[in-house]
C-alpha cells in the first residue's frame, strides 16, 4: 500500500509518500480501507518529537489518528460489522491507504453522512465531550468558561455543555464573539483582552483547550471547590490555587460518541467546518498549514 511515512522527527518535509507493507488483521481487529483522515495538531507534535515522550514512535512509523473509510477485512472473532460498511474511528498509523483498527473503538457511519466529514470527528468529538463531561464534570444550570470555543474541539465542548443543560460562557477572539453567542453560548468574551477577561465573574468550571497565559489568568475565576478541565494540560500556576481541582484530560475512543456527533453534524445541530480536502500525497503541506493555523476549520487528507 501507499503511506506517508515517518523516517526521522522533524519538519514536515521529513513525511514520505512512498510503499510499505500492508497491514493484516489479528484476532479482534478490521483492516479499513481508508477514504478520509482528519489532520490534527497532535500529528505535527508526534512528527517533530514534541510529543515523543507521551507518544513515542518506533521509526520507521505512520502518523495519524482519526479514519473514516469502508471494511476491507475482519481479523478473527470480530462481530457486527462485513466487509463493505462505512466506518470510523481513532486509531494510529491512518495516514495511508489501509489502517487496522480494534473491533471495540470502531463505529458504523450514521446515514447520510458523507466520509470525508465523517473523518473530521473521531478526535475532536470525544474530546470535546469528555472534557465537559468526565473533565469538568459539568452539571444542569452550571455556569462554564470554554476557551477556544470555535476551534473544532471547542465547538464539540460547547455541543455537549449545552446538551447536558448548562450555561456557557465562551472566550473566543474578538471578532468571533457573535458567532458564539449565535451558536448558543449564554454570554462571550474576548480572551485576548484583559478588560474582558476581567470582567467576567466567578464559575463554577473552566474547560481549557488553549493554555498559556490565558489559562493563567483564568484559573482565578473557578469558585473554591471547582474545577479547571483542560486538553491542553494544567495552568503553569495551578499550584497557586489549592482550592481548585485541576483534571488534565486525554480522551480515549468512544464509538457511541462518534456517532452521535455524526448524527448531530448530519443533522444541522452542530457544525463543524472543514478548511481544505487535500490528496494523502500531500501531507507534508497539510501539516504545514495546520501548524501555521488560521486555517477555517479542519484539514482533511483523502486517500
Amino acid at each position: 500500500m501507499k503511506a506517508v511515512v515517518l523516517h526521522e522527527y522533524g519538519p514536515p518535509s521529513k513525511l514520505v509518500y512512498e510503499e510499505f507493507p500492508d497491514p493484516l488483521p489479528a484476532p479482534g481487529e478490521v483492516l479499513v480501507r481508508v477514504h478520509a483522515v482528519s489532520v490534527n495538531p497532535i500529528d505535527w507534535k508526534m512528527r517533530s518529537g514534541a510529543a515523543k515522550e507521551r507518544f513515542p514512535l518506533t521509526l520507521p512509523a505512520i502518523l495519524g489518528r482519526d479514519v473514516a473509510g469502508t471494511v476491507a477485512k475482519l481479523g478473527d472473532g470480530v462481530e457486527g460489522f462485513k466487509v463493505g460498511d462505512r466506518v470510523f474511528a481513532l486509531s494510529n498509523a491512518t495516514y495511508a491507504e489501509f489502517c487496522l483498527v480494534k473491533a471495540a473503538d470502531l463505529a458504523h457511519i450514521p446515514e447520510g453522512l458523507e466520509l470525508t466529514t465523517a473523518g473530521a470527528i473521531p478526535l475532536v468529538s470525544i474530546t470535546g465531550d469528555q472534557l465537559i463531561r468526565r473533565g469538568a464534570n459539568v452539571q444542569p444550570g452550571q455556569t462554564i468558561l470554554l476557551t477556544g470555543a470555535l476551534g473544532s474541539v471547542g465547538r464539540c465542548a460547547l455541543f455537549a455543555a449545552l446538551e447536558m443543560g448548562a450555561k456557557v460562557i465562551a472566550g473566543v477572539r474578538k471578532n468571533q464573539m457573535d458567532e458564539a453567542l449565535a451558536l448558543g453560548a449564554t454570554a462571550a468574551i474576548d480572551t485576548d483582552d484583559d478588560k474582558s477577561i476581567a470582567s467576567v465573574g466567578i464559575v463554577d468550571a473552566v474547560a481549557d483547550t488553549i493554555n498559556g497565559t490565558t489559562a493563567t489568568k483564568l484559573i482565578a475565576k473557578v469558585k473554591s471547590g471547582g474545577i479547571f478541565a483542560s486538553v491542553v494540560g494544567p495552568p503553569s500556576n495551578a499550584a497557586l490555587h489549592p482550592t481548585i481541582q485541576v483534571n488534565p484530560i486525554m480522551a480515549t475512543p468512544n464509538p457511541k460518541t462518534f456517532v452521535h456527533y455524526g448524527e448531530a453534524i448530519r443533522d444541522g445541530k452542530l457544525k463543524l467546518p472543514i478548511d481544505s480536502l487535500m490528496p494523502l500525497s500531500e501531507a507534508a503541506a497539510a501539516q504545514t498549514l495546520g501548524e501555521k493555523g488560521g486555517t477555517g476549520g479542519k484539514i482533511i487528507l483523502t486517500a
